[in-house]
């Protein structure tokens, strides 16, 4: 896949996160952020989002660059994760991804109907099992609050955990990651005494950065970047060294977020937005650093995972 494919398929993601309209300035000036931190990994990418705003490139004119199935497919594939990145796909974006479908040609595409299968599988654990997830929680009113080295413990399996799905070469597995990520959250204000519904952690989240959309977007054209795609880069995975960008992004930004949860909940969450957002750009550097050390626990993790399994780790 070269750049201008990359860019083309780029464009089409960011067409899918604006296509619903909801909060339409957090959200565009969120993928306006994840499309332009891309740049620094690959410059050919800088200002896709502008394209897309300024309407210089059409989702016509996207789709019309990409003449290979398997960069179609892939597009599409990329397409219906965005869309359903808070778990449930609105009929915005449900008439945008029949259009889509129609224009890159895939109608009745096996692959493509394979993959908005498992991606609306997982959307929906993450929706209907997490909300189970945190009532069951809840209603433990005698559940003992983990110490705070369980905690330390519970966010390095979780980024270790984020990291390795980043390693599986199917598109579907990087939309489990926000979904553990809010889990993560969750439990360590609950160790905290404090009960939060998801509408609370997507706000706390969104505010230091790791919004739904826009983080899938990033992580979607950090793949890209990387060529990452398997056969849409025309190669297989080979070596799992090749996820390292990408890997490292899952592992860092988990992690950094578990432990800026734990010190926003231990202290009475006093912490300004502002504070949030340096604290957590403070806690990305070492933890980026960290990656390298548990690379083998990354990789043998990533040996282990497969759909059942983390569809399974997103209805926990």
């Amino acid at each position: 896949m070269n750049a201008a494919e990359q860019r083309a398929v780029l464009n089409i993601l960011i067409h899918a996160a604006l296509v619903d309209g909801q909060k339409a300035d957090a959200e565009r000036e969120s993928i306006r952020e994840a499309a332009e931190s891309l740049a620094g990994a690959g410059a050919s990418l800088a200002g896709v989002y502008q394209d897309v705003l300024l309407r210089r490139v059409t989702l016509a004119q996207a789709v019309a660059t990409l003449r290979e199935l398997e960069h179609r497919q892939l597009a599409y594939e990329l397409a219906v994760c965005v869309c359903e990145a808070d778990g449930v796909r609105n009929p915005a974006e449900a008439t945008f991804l029949e259009g889509l479908r129609n224009q890159l040609g895939l109608q009745g595409d096996a692959a493509a109907s394979a993959h908005e299968s498992q991606s609306a599988a997982i959307a929906g654990a993450a929706a209907v099992g997490g909300a189970a997830a945190y009532a069951a929680v809840a209603a433990d009113a005698t559940a003992r609050a983990p110490a705070s080295a369980e905690l330390d413990k519970t966010i390095l399996n979780s980024a270790i955990l984020n990291g390795a799905l980043e390693l599986l070469p199917q598109s579907w597995a990087s939309m489990a990651i926000i979904p553990l990520q809010v889990r993560l959250v969750y439990r360590i204000g609950k160790a905290h005494g404090v009960e939060l519904d998801q509408g609370h952690i997507k706000e706390f989240l969104a505010t230091v950065g790791v919004g739904l959309t826009s983080q899938y977007v990033e992580q979607i054209g950090r793949k890209l970047i990387g060529g990452l795609i398997g056969k849409a880069a025309g190669k297989t995975m080979g070596g799992l060294s090749r996820a390292a960008t990408g890997m490292a992004f899952s592992f860092a930004s988990t992690y950094a977020l578990g432990h800026l949860a734990k010190r926003y909940y231990a202290g009475g969450r006093v912490m300004s937005t502002a504070l949030l957002k340096q604290t957590y750009q403070e806690l990305l550097q070492p933890a980026r650093q960290m990656q390298q050390e548990y690379l083998p626990a990354i990789r043998e993790r990533a040996s282990t995972l497969n759909a059942t399994e983390v569809l399974d780790l997103v209805r926990r």
